[in-house]
């Protein structure tokens, strides 16, 4: 607002003298104003003193700044409905958000950072891009081939191509990338205190058993028996078929021990497949202990427990088998790259075979003991 010629006391003086007797063309003639703004000046501040006149000068100046801050509000309030289409959870989203409220509403940079709260400083900075478009095509190509593996895994394939880095830069780009699996819902565990599982000391001291359902496209069911070495956590086999009685269960049991020697125990649950009486007579004959875990624990089973639904994650729901041929090639396809290439978390990220030829695995033997103890 432009400032007058005339302070508030000036003007409140020649009022003064206009109530003291003089004539208001000598007051005009004499301070050189028009009879116009004599009385506009008599209209405001007549009857007034100085200490009220400076009062009710505040309360315009407050007055006005109240109204501008009310107008910048509901601007405010306007250019933000305009945003409500989505959420802006991405920084990348808040940053072109601020882009838009200055583009459409002629906000300045402060004025549109504050408002969608982001940092001034961050919104121009303009980030190094190029140097890790090979990772992030690299990651993509593995994340496609492997859809149910998480940024951990991938960040151990990509170190295994030479391609390795901080873990928190592999789950920035993976998160960048939206690269997230959606986890599938589990079943409730059951709640209370429970004794760890004894780990075995050596490769085949322990074969866990247990069987898995699945369905053709055609709707027939067919099942598979899967046999875990607890040490190495290597699949020894996955017997694919529609039926698989006791006497199956022992042939195929004996034909991975004509391969690997037999074990020292075998786990199982208690179905009536490995309860038959050719179950107990290869026990009989072979000598292995056959363990039987309680009814209703399936924790007590862990170890294939886990590779079931690693299992059923990664192969059984990510396939739809025409023929039960198709199911074996691609179920036995799944193993081979389970036991050879597939990185497993306890083992240190390592695969099972890799594993068993490490030299680590007498330093895994300790922590097993230990583990144990």
């Amino acid at each position: 607002m432009r400032r007058g010629r005339f302070t508030e006391d000036q003007i409140i003086g020649v009022l003064r003298e206009h109530e003291a007797g003089v004539k208001t063309a000598e007051l005009c003639r004499k301070h050189g104003i028009s009879d116009a703004t004599f009385y506009n000046w008599k209209a405001k501040y007549g009857g007034m003193t100085v200490s009220e006149a400076a009062r009710l000068r505040a309360l315009e100046d407050e007055n006005r700044r109240l109204k501008k801050l009310l107008a910048e509000s509901m601007l405010d309030v306007s250019a933000l409905k305009d945003l409500l289409k989505k959420k802006l959870t991405r920084s990348g989203d808040r940053y072109a958000a601020v882009e838009k409220l200055m583009a459409d509403h002629s906000f300045s940079k402060r004025r549109a950072c504050r408002l969608i709260g982001v940092n001034r400083s961050a919104w121009q900075y303009e980030p190094l891009r190029g140097k890790d478009d090979a990772v992030r095509e690299r990651m993509r190509e593995i994340a496609n081939e492997r859809r149910r593996f998480g940024y951990r895994r991938l960040a151990i394939l990509l170190k295994r191509e030479g391609k390795g880095m901080n873990l928190k830069k592999v789950y920035r780009l993976y998160r960048e990338e939206r690269l997230t699996v959606r986890k599938r819902g589990g079943r409730k565990r059951a709640l209370g205190t429970r004794a760890p599982m004894a780990l075995p000391q050596e490769p085949n001291q322990r074969w866990s058993l247990d069987f898995v359902s699945d369905s053709l496209a055609c709707g027939r069911r067919f099942r598979m028996l899967n046999v875990i070495d607890d040490y190495s956590r290597e699949c020894l086999g996955c017997i694919v078929d529609t039926s698989l009685s006791g006497r199956r269960v022992v042939r195929e049991l004996s034909a991975i021990a004509e391969r690997r020697g037999l074990p020292c125990m075998v786990v199982s649950d208690n179905g009536t497949e490995l309860t038959s009486h050719a179950v107990l007579a290869w026990c009989q004959d072979t000598g292995v202990e056959w363990h039987y875990i309680a009814p209703g624990k399936p924790q007590q089973n862990g170890f294939v427990e886990s590779f079931n639904g690693r299992l059923r994650d990664e192969c059984l729901n990510e396939h739809l088998f025409p023929s039960l041929a198709a199911a074996r090639r691609i179920i036995e396809a799944w193993r081979t790259d389970y036991n050879t290439v597939r990185p497993h978390s306890s083992l240190g990220g390592m695969a099972p075979a890799e594993f068993t030829n490490s030299p680590r695995q007498g330093h895994m033997d300790t922590k097993a003991k230990l583990s144990a103890a």
